[in-house]
């Protein structure tokens, strides 16, 4: 994993960017937009955020790389989002979220961005971002919205059991909502052959709002048609994890997919459990972001990645006050690696942290194609 640091003074912005992959193959970057000036106003924050995001592109490292996911993270998405789904159709279609996940910089709003070079035409990687429906509870909403992603898998000759990797589900008012998102999702993948003795799918279940407060839930998801099996393998930990069935929810802790040439390893949202599913270190936040960290870890070693390995973090703190001294934690220990610090509610109220990530580490194996 090579990383790199920017910083465009005249937009007041910097970004963290990670890359895997060599010259003749599949190059995957991440970067992490990071706008500075809390005290300029939202069109300007957006605006240096885009100028920089355009100059960055034409970078020489970035060279025929394309964005194929991007997610931006908004302080109050009811005033902010109109304005950015303007601007976005001055740039290249891609899945895009857009949230209120509010970062914990101080700023307005930021960005991750995930972009490729070409990849290998064997395999068809399909994002979805952003899908919402504006009426029902939060249980007929994550049913209808099951219901469609699997409409449009089965249009693209995929399936949510043997083709979706990963999901994310935003729930508004999270202590209040989850239980209903989580009971539909639990009927769907029951009707989809999904149960504790075959798979789940990884996952983020956590608060975060669309601008449309009558949406409860929206979702992002990832899937790829090629893949064959023994490619997939689900990650457990279960000396520091219980198995996600213990306690009512359905999602696995991790997966990784086996390419060729690299392994991806897509870590859920994980945070402070031990493995009988009960919290740990209730009220103190660094124990908990110790603890978590430790289960991330166990989490790479089993698919045989470490922290060296990581292309990107997100951190979901439930208490903005708890920011300074997590990120003088976090920071500490992953100095390079490209993080958002967001304000999102964990599922569970004693939660006081979460993180997920994103790995990939070198394969070698011919039996299957590279990305």
């Amino acid at each position: 994993m090579k990383y790199r640091f920017y910083t465009f003074s005249s937009y007041i912005v910097n970004v963290e960017l990670s890359s895997f992959g060599e010259t003749g193959h599949t190059v995957e970057y991440h970067l992490m937009f990071h706008v500075k000036g809390g005290e300029l106003n939202y069109e300007t924050q957006l605006r240096n955020l885009h100028c920089a995001y355009s100059e960055l592109l034409k970078d020489e490292l970035l060279t025929g790389a394309k964005p194929v996911m991007k997610r931006y993270f908004l302080s109050d998405a009811a005033n902010q989002s109109e304005q950015l789904e303007e601007e976005l159709k001055l740039f290249p279609e891609c899945a895009t979220s857009i949230l209120q996940q509010p970062p914990l910089d101080g700023s307005k709003i930021a960005l991750w961005c995930y972009l490729t070079t070409n990849t290998n035409p064997a395999y068809k990687h399909h994002w979805t971002a952003g899908a919402g429906i504006a009426s029902g509870n939060s249980e007929e909403q994550t049913h209808a919205l099951l219901e469609n992603y699997e409409a449009e898998l089965q249009q693209r000759e995929c399936t949510l059991e043997k083709d979706c990797i990963r999901t994310w589900f935003f729930v508004q008012n999270v202590d209040v909502n989850y239980d209903g998102m989580v009971q539909a999702r639990r009927y769907n993948f029951l009707d989809q052959g999904l149960t504790e003795h075959t798979h789940y799918i990884a996952s983020t279940g956590i608060e975060g709002r669309h601008a449309n407060p009558k949406i409860h839930v929206l979702l992002d998801a990832y899937a790829v048609k090629g893949l064959h099996p023994g490619q997939i393998k689900y990650l457990y930990a279960l000396s520091h994890l219980s198995p996600t069935a213990i306690y009512g929810v359905t999602f696995e802790r991790g997966v990784s997919v086996l390419y060729g040439d690299r392994c991806q390893l897509y870590i859920s949202g994980t945070a402070s459990i031990d493995n009988k599913g009960e919290v740990l270190h209730k009220g103190d936040v660094v124990s908990q972001a110790r603890r978590m960290c430790e289960n991330v870890e166990k989490l790479l070693e089993e698919g045989g990645a470490g922290f060296q390995d990581l292309s990107q973090i997100i951190i979901y703190l439930r208490d903005a006050a708890d920011y300074k001294v997590v990120r003088l934690m976090l920071d500490k220990q992953f100095p390079e690696i490209p993080k958002q610090y967001v304000l999102a509610s964990v599922c569970r109220p004693t939660w006081l942290i979460e993180m997920e990530c994103i790995a990939v580490r070198k394969n070698n194996n011919p039996e299957f194609d590279n990305l």
